[in-house]
């Protein structure tokens, strides 16, 4: 079974969100602007997480695989898609098998297991990727122990202060807290094999998406991606967008200028 929600005005233009690492179909952006922009925003827990029931064979293939089921009955037919951080791979992997028409990676995290950015990485971060590589099942036991306020905690404390305000505004902070609640059902095991996928090679030819795409990273932004997404637009060959002023936030900071974007 697939838990998914669908957000703004019935019959309009759908866009599948894909959200990033441990949040649920709760995680939403833009929510003042779908009427407005005629859009309707499909939200989804990923296997493991939220209502969705739990695979422990879940692959990225087989993520994708089951948005792409999704899209097929909801929609019927390739959807514009918005990802956001830990989401990008499984939206990748949506896009590689057609079930997108257009692809946004807003905030990307890149594919830090391959290189060259691998070799970008600083010696602590390079040191997290040789552990899950070494010790999956490890990583995923100490993932699934983090609980959903010692993501909370380590997402704001490692937010710069703009972000961090972002953060802190009760109407987010209080749908990031539904979200984290459903991406760490069922012991956290969803999202710790949710990391363990992203953190691994994603064995996917980027350079063969078939939709278009476009990567927005924000100019501050130092935690998704080590050259903010730059050596990922070029093995997409996609667009790259630096927005200026942005951190982290991106998404929620300029979310109206994302979905008109993701609708062309």
């Amino acid at each position: 079974m697939l838990a998914w929600a669908s957000h703004g005005p019935p019959g309009a233009r759908p866009v599948l969100f894909v959200a990033g690492a441990a949040t649920g179909r709760s995680m939403i952006f833009g929510d003042d602007a779908l009427d407005r922009l005629g859009i309707r925003l499909i939200t989804v827990d990923r296997p493991g997480l939220g209502g969705s029931t739990p695979d422990p064979a879940r692959t990225l293939a087989s993520t994708a695989a089951d948005l792409h089921a999704l899209v097929d009955v909801v929609v019927g037919s390739p959807v514009p898609v918005v990802a956001n951080s830990q989401g990008a791979p499984f939206a990748l992997a949506l896009a590689a098998l057609g079930g997108a028409s257009r692809l946004l990676l807003v905030s990307p995290a890149d594919e830090v297991a391959v290189e060259p950015v691998l070799g970008m990485l600083d010696d602590g971060m390079r040191g997290v990727v040789g552990q899950v590589a070494a010790d999956p099942d490890g990583a995923r036991a100490f993932l699934a122990g983090l609980g959903a306020d010692g993501m909370e905690s380590m997402v704001l404390s490692g937010a710069d202060d703009a972000d961090r305000a972002v953060y802190a505004e009760p109407p987010f902070l209080a749908r990031y807290r539904a979200a984290l609640a459903e991406g760490f059902a069922n012991d956290g095991a969803g999202y710790a094999t949710d990391t363990v996928l992203a953190m691994s090679p994603w064995g996917l030819d980027l350079s063969a998406i078939p939709c278009p795409v476009e990567v927005w990273m924000g100019e501050r932004d130092r935690g998704h991606s080590p050259d903010r997404g730059v050596t990922l637009a070029a093995r997409l060959g996609a667009r790259h967008v630096l927005v200026e002023g942005a951190g982290g936030a991106l998404l929620w900071t300029h979310a109206e200028a994302v979905l008109a974007a993701a609708v062309g």
